[in-house]
């Protein structure tokens, strides 16, 4: 079994997921993906108009609140479980970038 010499040295520490605490680059990917998510809405609303605009926002906000939900029912709270939902909602942006 290989050792990652990074997380030997202490270099680079990432949070361990499982502990409640999600990377930095988390972050990022959720910013990607919430930016991704926005200009689709502008492209969206310049060709369709406002109903398929709201339609799909409203399903990007009805997923937040799903996960929000379901992440306090499991325990989580306060900003962890905003941060965990934003990740759950747009974190696919990871997918999108090189």
């Amino acid at each position: 079994m290989e050792h990652s010499s990074e997380r030997e040295k202490g270099t680079d520490a990432v949070p361990d997921p499982a502990e409640g605490q999600a990377a930095p680059r988390d972050i990022r990917a959720g910013h990607l993906g919430l930016g991704v998510t926005v200009i689709a809405l502008i492209v969206i609303a310049s060709f369709s108009g406002p109903r398929w605009t709201l339609i799909v926002s409203g399903a990007f906000a009805a997923w937040f609140i799903l996960a929000l939900a379901v992440i306090h029912m499991r325990g989580g709270r306060s900003w962890d479980a905003l941060r965990r939902a934003y990740n759950l909602t747009f974190g696919w942006g990871e997918y999108v970038s090189p």
